[in-house]
């Protein structure tokens, strides 16, 4: 059975109140969202350890939510329109160990938000009715993560929820990035992957006093004894206070050190079924997917046409520099481009192809972006929104254009 189909259950009357409220989600979600979030951690502060509280902090979360409320309430009558949506907020469940008794509290704080911060506004009706397009998301996302946990347990070395493994190196990339390599604590197996998919990693912050979960991208190819993540140093600036995790992992997570581990997931990976040219277009940490793309395609394709395009603030900040040019040297028709913005005195090794802003212009006239290839691009948002407009100026279907955004939301295109 189709699991869209759940929701066209709902009746007509349900629906149209349903998405009556989305103008009112547009204008006034984040609000509601807030209420929602102080509530339910209010009432069920275990949750806190569930929820990223650094998204907290910054707002970010409390916006993806309503923006999420809004969009199911606009797309009531034909939710197949939010199904990569759906599938992308599925796997980050599972990579959190999200379970149907979540869904239960949520609803329930949810469904009293609405009515609390609508008033008079928030007839019996229109509970009884976002309680039923509640009911039926939820089924829907059940369902969905029903699926990833089955995967996620029944591949050699998988598990579900959390794993201890122990930090087996440590290693300063650049200024701001540091490689973990983690194994078994258990000395079980290690579980294939996708490149470019993540982990969540869960670690105790003592200035919380309980654990937060956070998702690294994998930077090395599947098939290793051993998990990568390479962990950009979040430090505060005016938009946002320092990162609780990645500040943790830089100056207290040490060799031998044992953390916890989710499987793997997530929807960005390198499509190994096609023959197609791969371009891998990433800024500042988005190296880190395409670190374990082109790590697995060297081991495995190495005949494929691969164009490997970074930008980076300077020199200090460019992780992985020579391992880029050794691993496209070692492919029949590779190339690397690293561009910087300034200009620092550094070793050979982590010094630019060019200096400014990267221009996809300038890179097609340098025959690094082939008409016919697959794009995967992974950066700040504001760098992903550009890139993918310039693509599809120059011609590139949207379907060959694939991208990964760290932290909530998606990327505008």
């Amino acid at each position: 059975m189709n699991p869209l189909r759940s929701t066209f259950m709902l009746n007509t009357v349900t629906r149209q109140l349903v998405k009556a409220t989305a103008p009112v989600l547009k204008e006034h979600g984040v609000t509601l969202t807030r209420h929602f979030y102080a509530r339910m951690f209010q009432h069920n502060p275990e949750l806190r350890e569930v929820f990223n509280q650094g998204h907290q902090r910054g707002g970010s979360q409390q916006e993806a939510l309503a923006m999420a409320v809004a969009a199911y309430a606009e797309h009531i009558d034909h939710p197949e329109v939010l199904m990569p949506v759906l599938e992308r907020v599925a796997a980050k469940h599972v990579s959190l160990g999200i379970r149907p008794e979540h869904y239960t509290i949520v609803g329930r704080h949810l469904l009293a938000s609405i009515s609390e911060v609508l008033g008079e506004g928030a007839t019996p009706e229109l509970i009884e009715a976002w309680a039923a397009a509640y009911g039926q998301l939820a089924d829907l996302l059940m369902g969905l993560e029903q699926q990833g946990y089955h995967q996620a347990a029944s591949q050699a070395g998988g598990w579900t929820g959390w794993r201890s493994f122990r930090v087996q190196t440590k290693r300063a990339e650049s200024e701001e990035i540091t490689s973990f390599e983690l194994v078994p604590a258990d000395g079980g197996q290690v579980p294939s992957y996708r490149p470019g998919q993540y982990v969540s990693v869960r670690l105790l912050v003592p200035e919380l006093g309980y654990r937060q979960p956070r998702q690294y991208s994998l930077s090395d190819a599947p098939g290793r004894a051993h998990l990568r993540i390479s962990v950009k140093r979040e430090a505060a600036d005016t938009d946002r206070p320092a990162g609780m995790v990645s500040n943790r992992l830089h100056d207290h997570v040490q060799a031998g050190d044992v953390i916890e581990l989710a499987p793997p997931a997530g929807d960005f990976f390198l499509h190994t079924d096609r023959q197609t040219p791969v371009v891998l277009l990433s800024a500042g940490v988005g190296i880190t997917p395409m670190m374990a793309m082109l790590a697995h395609l060297q081991a495995t394709a190495p005949q494929r046409p691969l164009r490997f395009v970074h930008a980076a603030r300077h020199a200090g900040v460019q992780a992985f520099a020579p391992q880029v040019r050794a691993l496209t040297q070692a492919m029949a028709n590779a190339q690397a481009w690293l561009v910087h913005e300034a200009q620092r005195p550094e070793p050979a090794s982590a010094q630019p192809d060019a200096l400014g802003r990267l221009d996809l212009q300038h890179l097609a006239a340098q025959d690094l972006l082939p008409p016919d290839a697959d794009y995967y691009l992974c950066g700040p948002k504001g760098f992903m929104s550009a890139q993918i407009h310039a693509l599809k100026d120059q011609g590139v279907a949207a379907e060959r254009i694939h991208a990964e955004a760290f932290g909530t939301g998606g990327v505008a295109a």
